[in-house]
């Protein structure tokens, strides 16, 4: 009796010792790890990575926007550790000169408005826009020119954005927004009708043109005083 009762114990033993090894097994089928890494990168050198602040070692500027990585462990069932990948993605919107000029003409028409919130706004969006673009995706012959323009044009529009309640400072760096927006449609060109007017009060009388959508005279420089004040210099 004795020695069927120490079986019965000693199978016990070995079906509970069986049962947790395979739960063990289960458990490193099953397991997963992901871990991610915050790096951020230069908007106008994406390739350039590091952490966040930090200047971007071609053009000096910070790091700004985040890089996600992402890190996946996949472990066997007979082995720890068998496979390893490693997926690092930007999220960059693919190039588009009609994107720009789209939120140029909205703070346009603020400015004809006399509305230096809007403007604002529109300053801040057309500087995201700009941090946006894929510039890998630019022809190489191009690329460096557009870098030159959208570098100019980035800071106006900066201080577009950060100054919604002067509208007189607003204007004037639209004087220098306008002249790079007239020189991104010169060379990419774009299949919407567009208009060159020209404001020859603007810019301390040295007058200054702006980009418009439509053939009537909406003055940005000179809003409700003067809204017709100007000319067409010629279609785009």
């Amino acid at each position: 009796m004795k020695n069927v009762i120490l079986s019965a114990v000693a199978m016990a033993f070995v079906m509970v010792s069986c049962n947790q090894k395979n739960k063990q097994v289960e458990t490193a089928t099953s397991e997963t790890t992901e871990t991610t890494s915050q790096l951020y990168a230069c908007s106008m050198h994406p390739e350039v990575t590091g952490k966040k602040g930090d200047k971007c070692s071609k053009c000096g500027m910070e790091l700004t926007e985040p890089v996600k990585a992402t890190t996946e462990k996949v472990v066997a069932t007979t082995t720890e550790a068998v496979a390893e990948t490693t997926t690092t993605a930007v999220a960059q919107t693919p190039f588009s000169v009609n994107e720009i000029i789209s939120n140029y003409l909205t703070l346009k028409n603020a400015l004809t408005k006399d509305d230096a919130k809007g403007a604002g706004v529109a300053g801040k969006t057309l500087y995201a826009t700009f941090n946006a673009v894929n510039v890998n995706s630019i022809d190489a012959k191009l690329k460096k020119e557009y870098l030159d323009i959208v570098d100019d044009a980035k800071e106006h529009a900066e201080h577009i954005g950060a100054n919604a309640d002067k509208l007189e400072h607003q204007r004037e760096h639209f004087v220098m927004l306008s002249k790079d927006i007239n020189d991104l449609i010169k060379t990419f060109g774009t299949k919407q009708k567009l208009y060159q007017d020209f404001c020859p009060m603007a810019n301390d009388g040295k007058g200054a043109i702006w980009i418009s959508e439509v053939k009537d005279i909406k003055n940005p420089y000179q809003g409700s005083k003067m809204l017709t004040c100007g000319s067409m210099k010629k279609a785009l």
